[in-house]
């Protein structure tokens, strides 16, 4: 694969592991892949690339995903290079986008360390115990209607014995459903009205009318079961990232909170407001 776009950020990771003191430690697991006039190529830098473009590398893996990301080092090495000798960093605007460019690999590296920092195993674990439990199903089927007196209706005909599925298909508003079955849902799927007169009922029984923002309902269990979460091994990961998301959006609002910000650019009502 060979370059097409040379993304900033790219640019400025070059730059800092040419500087003096700022370069990767050697190491006998970290050997060197290539050399681009003079300047070494590391089997660590392979995860800078990985992270700049990973994303936009067809789904190969392997020897085939490690030459792609070789390649695209060397031309950044050789185009920086290319771009050094040619005085790019004389051009206007250059300095600027240098600039952002270390601040935004600062904020990156800064809120990676965050993240780690502030997630262990034991945090992991307990989010998994207090929001993954056992949760009740019920098997429901519904009637919907627009008045109490059509719901009484309805609910005077099965009582008589007319069929659940076949009334619903001929008088139920709601088409979604195939004979009002909404298959196993939990209660926090539905409306609370909904929710809390269905999870009263035994398995096989039916409703008094029940309203809702909807209309009438007429509900019936068909059955109940509980739903065993996910084991703890096959969501810990998901988990994580959830918590180091959140840890480090709580660092950043505080961080927010801690600086002098001056918005410059609102109106001058929309000053007063502030």
């Amino acid at each position: 694969m060979r370059l097409r776009s040379l993304p900033i950020l790219a640019i400025a990771a070059s730059f800092i592991t040419m500087m003096p003191g700022l370069a990767l430690a050697q190491k006998s697991d970290d050997p060197v892949l290539a050399r681009v006039d003079g300047v070494e190529i590391h089997q660590s830098d392979l995860a800078l690339a990985e992270a700049d473009i990973g994303s936009s590398l067809p789904p190969v893996q392997g020897d085939q995903r490690r030459d792609a990301l070789l390649s695209y080092l060397i031309d950044v090495n050789v185009l920086s290079h290319t771009a050094e000798t040619s005085k790019v960093d004389q051009v206007p605007g250059f300095p600027q986008k240098l600039d952002f460019a270390r601040k935004k690999v600062m904020v990156e590296t800064l809120l990676d360390q965050q993240a780690k920092n502030s997630v262990s195993d034991k945090d992991i674990k307990k989010f998994y115990d207090d929001n993954l439990k056992p949760q009740t199903e019920v098997h429901a089927r519904h009637i919907l209607v627009e008045t109490e007196a059509q719901a009484k209706d309805v609910a005077a005909k099965l009582k008589g014995g007319a069929d659940f599925a076949q009334l619903a298909k001929e008088v139920s508003k709601d088409p979604g459903s195939d004979g009002g079955d909404l298959g196993f849902i939990t209660k926090d799927q539905v409306v609370p009205e909904f929710g809390e007169a269905a999870f009263k009922l035994d398995k096989g029984k039916i409703s008094d009318p029940v309203k809702s923002q909807f209309g009438w309902h007429i509900i019936k269990i068909e059955d109940k079961r509980e739903r065993k979460p996910p084991a703890f091994d096959a969501v810990k990961d998901r988990i994580k990232v959830v918590l180091m998301q959140k840890a480090n959006e709580d660092f950043v609002t505080k961080a927010r909170q801690g600086a002098k910000i001056e918005r410059l650019d609102a109106k001058p009502d929309e000053a007063k407001k502030n």
